[in-house]
């Protein structure tokens, strides 16, 4: 039998987007310790981007926000029912460092304002390790988040690929994007946590694998792809892959375009 109990429903969780808990006024006035006085969403919010940059995910607890904040960790909760709210308050704070493009500026090439939308796209997932992580565990419904996805939408829709199409062109090439970031994300923090630079720590991968003969004979297509990549650093090496994706992806949604034009014009 399809359905479930009044209780199973009620704990059943959405989003604190879809809760009416985004306001941010506190529940009760701050008794005033400490730093509490002058304690709002706001600030709490900055705080935790701030913790979880510089700490990630798996270290972060309200507790910690709190001493960071030079609260009581009850205090924030003035603020934030959970920290499942918190962290989803979070999310869509950084949406807001991406700049959005005008999808209704004729003048400007859809390829040119699509290209820009990505690269922010991914170098905020950069810049933000534990986001790849938590997008797929929160809805990611917020203010922000919601207007960067309708403004790619438009973008896309600019390209004049079919309507029945926009949805595959989109998540194509945003994720792409995720996968990149988060795949580069993942290194940036192996890096981190053997105290070298992605420089540092290729060039003692590459020293490894290179000094085995049988490794390379082995995989010739892979010891003579990193031959191609020259004298670059690792960051020129990720900014040209992305490029060369992102170019990918663009030119195939151009192509799915052209194809559904003619199919149309054929029937």
């Amino acid at each position: 039998m399809a359905g479930g109990s009044r209780k199973d429903a009620d704990t059943l969780r959405t989003s604190v987007w879809l809760a009416g808990k985004q306001d941010g006024a506190p529940k009760r006035r701050s008794g005033g310790q400490g730093g509490e006085g002058t304690l709002d969403r706001e600030r709490i919010v900055a705080a935790t981007v701030r913790l979880l940059d510089a700490e990630g995910l798996a270290k972060f607890s309200m507790r910690r926000l709190a001493a960071e904040l030079g609260v009581t960790a009850m205090s924030v909760y003035w603020y934030v029912d959970t920290k499942d709210d918190l962290l989803e308050l979070a999310i869509d704070e950084v949406w807001g460092e991406i700049t959005l493009p005008d999808p209704a500026d004729e003048s400007a090439d859809w390829r040119d304002q699509l290209r820009d939308l990505v690269s922010q796209y991914r170098r905020t997932l950069v810049a933000h390790s534990w986001l790849p992580q938590l997008l797929g565990q929160y809805l990611n419904i917020g203010p922000r988040a919601m207007t960067f996805a309708n403004t790619s939408l438009a973008v896309i829709r600019r390209s004049g690929v079919a309507p029945h199409a926009l949805t595959g062109a989109i998540s194509a090439v945003f994720q792409f994007a995720y996968g990149f970031a988060a795949t580069q994300g993942l290194y940036v923090e192996r890096c981190r946590a053997a105290g070298v630079s992605e420089d540092e720590y290729y060039a003692r991968v590459m020293q490894v694998v290179t000094e085995r003969t049988d490794f390379t004979e082995q995989y010739r297509e892979a010891a003579e792809l990193v031959e191609e990549r020259g004298e670059r650093t690792v960051a020129q090496m990720w900014e040209h892959d992305f490029g060369m994706g992102l170019e990918t992806v663009i030119a195939g949604i151009e192509v799915l375009r052209d194809r559904s034009g003619a199919e149309s014009r054929e029937s």
